[in-house]
């Protein structure tokens, strides 16, 4: 007899441990909860107070708005979570609108960034009064079979970040549904579906051309995982730094990884193995590169003496690691933001003028590492 298929576990921003949904809040003195007669619960301004930053920043950030520094966003909403903060749902819902549940599909294999990529989608989805919906999709799962299950759980929208954004088979089976969907970070934007994007080969060239100016002429290069179309636009962008600063490619100086940290140790290995290392390493994403710092340490070489290491994303492992990473900013958490906002917009027919296909800047960001 089959076994059912587990239900989408749903997450929404506003859901609060029981203790604080029943009146009861935080002891200043001692850091335990305790009941506040009268007080409806704690408010954006307590929030603020909290997260050590003015009103209108715990705004923008609780909503996900523009212009807030990602570890300012992370604190404001770490300061949502330990108050235990409810924002005014009744209120919204003069101006809300029909249901909407969107499905957050992944199998993203670094945590990092699916934890930028909740934070833009939760913020959004809790500010459009909206359900998140967070699916895992085990490798091998029949497309057609996912996409029935959505349908049972009454899905209207799907938010598909790496490497799902450009699995043919699954994209397939979402536009037979005719269900909206958000491509996040593709290296292809197709009619019909929202593209939420940075431009991958040039950021890559940046990074490349930043080293070759330092005066490394060696530069080992981490590919990420080729299921996706951003690891071959980042490995583009670095080849084509070479070939302007009258670089010959070298085989030997290239590593495949898969975007995990597992893959990015063996690839260093590999780099720093040879007879003739590479003096910098640049590795496509930020969990491939701080493995790359391990294995340097490990070797007793010093960074960014020996060996420069650069990364990719600039998620929060960037900064986590000594030296911190230097890395390309993309900015992960505002595009799922704004694809959580233009799916929450069709699913509820609003009419736009804006584009489907969007592309974000980047940042180049120089830290200790390279």
């Amino acid at each position: 007899m089959a076994r059912k298929p587990p239900s989408p576990r749903l997450f929404r921003f506003a859901l609060v441990p029981m203790a604080l949904a029943m009146g009861e809040g935080r002891d200043d003195r001692n850091g335990t909860v305790r009941r506040r007669r009268g007080q409806k619960g704690p408010t954006l301004a307590d929030v603020a107070r909290e997260a050590g930053v003015s009103a209108m920043t715990a705004s923008r950030a609780v909503n996900g708005g523009e212009g807030v520094l990602p570890e300012t966003r992370e604190r404001v909403l770490a300061a949502v979570a330990a108050l235990g903060y409810v924002p005014n749902l009744a209120a919204r819902s003069l101006a809300g609108g029909k249901p909407c549940r969107i499905a957050l599909l992944h199998s993203n294999p670094s945590a990092a960034y699916l934890s930028e990529f909740l934070m833009g989608s939760m913020a959004e989805a809790d500010a459009s009064d909206a359900q998140l919906v967070v699916e895992h999709c085990r490798e091998g799962e029949d497309p057609a079979a996912l996409v029935a299950r959505l349908a049972q759980h009454r899905i209207d929208a799907v938010l598909l970040p790496p490497p799902l954004c450009d699995d043919s088979a699954l994209l397939a089976a979402i536009a037979a549904a005719a269900l909206p969907a958000a491509r996040i970070a593709t290296g292809q934007p197709l009619a019909g579906t929202i593209a939420i994007t940075i431009d991958d080969e040039a950021a890559a060239h940046a990074m490349t051309a930043r080293l070759i100016a330092q005066g490394h002429r060696r530069v080992g290069f981490i590919a990420g995982n080729p299921n996706q179309t951003a690891s071959t636009l980042r490995r583009a962008g670095y080849e084509r730094a070479l070939a302007e600063a009258g670089i010959a490619p070298d085989p030997a100086l290239v590593r495949q990884g898969d975007f995990t940290y597992r893959s990015g140790l063996v690839a260093a290995e590999g780099l720093l193995a040879e007879s003739q290392p590479p003096s910098a390493i640049f590795a496509s994403n930020d969990d491939m590169a701080a493995a790359a710092v391990a294995v340097a340490h490990r070797l007793g070489l010093a960074v960014p003496g020996k060996v420069a290491i650069c990364g990719f994303d600039d998620t929060a492992l960037a900064t986590t690691i000594w030296p911190e990473l230097t890395t390309i900013r993309q900015p992960v958490a505002d595009m799922a933001r704004i694809a959580t906002a233009r799916l929450v917009g069709k699913v509820r027919g609003r009419r736009s003028e804006e584009p489907d296909h969007v592309r974000l800047p980047f940042t180049l960001v120089s830290r200790g590492s390279g």
